[in-house]
């Protein structure tokens, strides 16, 4: 008997000794588990009552109806805040110029609102100094980068405004609307361009700009140096010669710093009668069909082969 009492006594313990069997140790934290997550419960259940704030479910189906491009050319960070916008009534459908014109007419009649008019912008470059008409004045074997080149003294292009073609705007364009030609020049595609303003971010020359694709005449060049120093460097440079101001229509032109500037507030105005006489060709008229187009007068360039180390 006193064998079994002690074995007894060791197993279950006496409650009166103030320790609890485990057991009831296991039961005790489990109920405290219970009881704690109840509580919590009770407050998340509370905070989201308080703290809830409601979505247009509008938001979302306009925003599966978007290109997802998140380019920002309609002027917000991307298309999720371009499709809060648009179910508030802030923009128009018609401000995504990347979106195709049944995508947009999609989400005005989910809407239930107008299209609205909104011209499409892309990207354009002021140089056309490719390296068969314009000379590098110093060889550059460093990181194949405009911008680093461009630390460099310049990099090492006889005209100090012009196109390093190492293609940095090329790299860093994610819709492919940039490709570099045979001479080292960006050539930028209309079609693929979402004006995102990426390139003109990353070109130290500050060659690119955001333009309406109703601008169509257009200046390829930065350069504003005297015009005899300039074409010793690049046969197509603006050569201040003014020829443009004479014969485009009254205001629509002007010479700055030896370099002919467009008035785009009167580009109703434009034609291609500005560019006939420009004798480099550094001012030009961007057709939709033919690309771009140069005046009679401009000098022709049959050089195929980058010009020589000058």
């Amino acid at each position: 008997m006193s064998s079994n009492y002690c074995f007894k006594s060791k197993a279950l313990r006496r409650r009166g000794s103030g320790i609890v069997a485990p057991l009831d140790n296991i039961a005790i934290a489990a109920g405290f588990m219970a009881g704690l997550g109840l509580i919590l419960a009770s407050l998340l259940a509370v905070a989201n009552r308080r703290l809830y704030v409601w979505e247009d479910p509008r938001i979302a189906e306009v925003d599966e109806m978007l290109p997802h491009s998140n380019c920002g050319a309609c002027g917000t960070p991307g298309c999720r805040p371009f499709a809060e916008a648009l179910v508030k009534g802030a923009v128009d459908p018609g401000q995504c110029t990347v979106g195709s014109a049944d995508e947009i007419q999609a989400i005005a009649e989910y809407l239930n609102v107008e299209v609205g008019e909104h011209e499409k912008r892309v990207a354009r470059l002021a140089c056309a100094g490719g390296r068969h008409v314009s000379f590098t004045r110093a060889s550059y074997t460093g990181l194949k980068s405009c911008r680093a080149a461009g630390l460099v003294s310049g990099g090492g292009k006889g005209c100090t405004w012009g196109c390093l073609g190492f293609g940095d705007c090329m790299d860093v364009c994610e819709f492919d609307a940039i490709h570099m030609n045979a001479y080292s020049l960006p050539v930028v595609d209309d079609a693929l361009c979402t004006a995102c303003g990426d390139c003109v971010e990353v070109c130290p020359k500050g060659l690119f700009s955001l333009q309406p694709v109703s601008h169509r005449l257009w200046v390829a060049c930065r350069n504003l140096s005297d015009g005899d120093e300039t074409e010793a460097d690049c046969e197509v440079v603006c050569n201040g010669c003014g020829r443009c101001v004479t014969d485009a229509p009254e205001g629509l032109i002007r010479m700055e710093n030896n370099l002919a500037v467009i008035d785009y507030a009167k580009n109703a105005l434009a034609s291609k009668l500005a560019i006939e006489r420009c004798p480099t060709g550094a001012i030009v008229w961007q057709d939709a069909g033919q690309g771009v187009i140069k005046g009679t007068h401009a000098k022709k360039i049959v050089r195929r082969q980058p010009l020589p180390l000058g």
